[in-house]
């Protein structure tokens, strides 16, 4: 462990610098510094290995600062009272009953991709498989299907929507006879 003795030496004034910079505090700093330290004992003979121990070190020193600063993030404490919106779910409800017929309506391709995923229950993952795509292109494809689905909703039932975002109301379009 003689290389990792060296190798910190060398550059433990130049990570304390550097932690110093990008943090509030000298503790921090120094508590940031023990935890690389730690993280260099942990690789035990592996350190030696390692080609460029001022790369690592500092590498190891930039993702603890990361991790210090999102566990620091201000976090706000809502009130236990707080009342969730009241959404109006007939109207939701209801335009499912436009759904079959603008499904209908759909290319064969996107109809067949919601059909599995979101009536069926079917995964993503079983949707790559079925068509013989990779998982992201599957779930792009189901997304590209959702917003077209979405848009022909819109446009056939005549849905508008209230100043939050939700369905308000909609012209019914019974299914195909």
């Amino acid at each position: 462990m003689d290389c990792l003795l060296t190798a910190w030496q060398g550059h433990e004034r130049e990570l304390l610098g550097y932690l110093r910079h990008r943090l509030n505090g000298a503790a921090e700093a120094e508590d940031l510094l023990q935890e690389v330290f730690l993280k260099a004992v942990r690789q035990g003979q592996a350190f030696c290995s390692i080609a460029n121990a001022r790369a690592w070190l500092f590498q190891v020193a930039r993702n603890a600062v990361t991790d210090h600063q999102r566990g620091a993030k201000a976090h706000v404490a809502l009130p236990d009272d707080l009342a969730l919106p009241a959404i109006d779910s007939a109207a939701v409800d209801g335009l499912a009953g436009c759904l079959p017929r603008v499904l209908g309506e759909l290319a064969e391709a996107d109809r067949f991709a919601i059909t599995l995923c979101d009536i069926e229950g079917l995964s993503q993952q079983a949707l790559a498989e079925r068509l013989g795509l990779s998982l992201p292109g599957a779930k792009s494809r189901l997304q590209r299907a959702r917003a077209r689905l979405r848009a022909r909703l819109i446009e056939a039932c005549q849905v508008r929507f209230d100043e939050h975002g939700q369905v308000c109301c909609f012209t019914p379009r019974p299914p195909l006879a």
